[in-house]
Parts: C-alpha cells; structure tokens; sequence
C-alpha cells in the first residue's frame, strides 16, 4: 500500500481520507432567493411601485461614460460593467456610442452569469432603436432573464391548482 498526503492507495482499491464534516451547512445568503421562498420587499403602499425585485438592472449615463449595475434590494451594487474598464475601452472608439452599449450588454451578461444571477428585474422602458434597447437585447443574448419569477407559494389542501415545486426537478 502506498501513502500519500491524505490518499490511500491500494491494489485496487481507492480511498480518500477527508476532514471534511459529514453535515453540509449551506452559508449562501442568497439561497433563498435562487429557491424562490425568501420574501420579495414590498415597501410601503405609497411608494413608488417597481420595488418588488431581489435583483434589478440599472444603467447609468454620464456625459464621459455608462455603467451598468445589478443592485440586490438590501445590499446595493453586486455586479458592475463600466465603458472606462481599460479592456473594454480599448477596443472601442468611443465610449458613448452605439458600440459601446452592444459590447457593454455583453461583457455584463457574462459577468452576471459567471456571479449565477440569471434573472433580474428590469423597469426600463427604451424606445425602439434606441442605444439602451440594443443594450438589453445583448444583455438578453447571453443568457440573462430581465423578469424575476414569482415567490413560490405553498399550496393549501383545498387548492385546485398545486405549483410544482422550483426546488424539485421532475422529468419527461
């Protein structure tokens, strides 16, 4: 038998000697969210409405560059994607332009799904052609969702309509 840092190697026989714990404690604050039973913020009735959202999208427009955040409802900006970044400035001629929104929907989206946030709020209303709606066909291009599903609500016994549950994955 030959022994190695914390491997045990037999004839035919492979074991892995592990300190790790054999009670898995999940630490993600965000776990809740991703099963859809944590609790959306609703706010006041007199707010302003549109803030029903774990995750939203946010675009910035100054006159020297734009910024795109994805801000969480209690913890601020997650995700960010600037146009002065130095290797997206580079490769463009301006910062402002047409161009520059495409590649930024781009690099955000990927940044977004590599962070596992693959859907978010979006209250934008762009008009049509304009920059911000190129910005958000790219955005949607690479995979991110711009509606946040629902909060999964448990069914009663005396429902008709029983939701299958998001966490339980059921196949054809």
């Amino acid at each position: 038998m030959l022994l190695l840092k914390g491997l045990r190697i037999s004839s035919n026989l492979v074991r892995f000697s592990s300190t790790a714990p054999t009670e898995f404690v999940n630490r993600n604050p965000r776990n809740l969210e991703r099963l859809r039973i944590a609790r959306k913020p609703d706010g006041y009735h007199l707010d302003n409405p549109g803030r029903k959202f774990w995750h939203k999208i946010q675009l910035t427009r100054s006159n020297r560059l734009v910024t795109a955040q994805v801000v969480h409802f209690m913890n601020g900006p997650v995700i960010e994607a600037r146009t002065s970044e130095w290797p997206l400035r580079k490769q463009l001629y301006s910062i402002t332009d047409t161009c520059a929104y495409i590649n930024l929907g781009k690099v955000f989206a990927q940044r977004c799904l590599e962070c596992g946030i693959t859907e978010m709020y979006c209250d934008m209303k762009p008009k049509e052609g304009s920059k911000v709606e190129l910005f958000l066909n790219e955005v949607v291009k690479g995979g991110v969702r711009l509606q946040e599903m629902d909060v999964f609500k448990k069914a009663q016994p005396w429902d008709m309509l029983r939701p299958e549950k998001p966490w339980e994955v059921t196949e054809d």
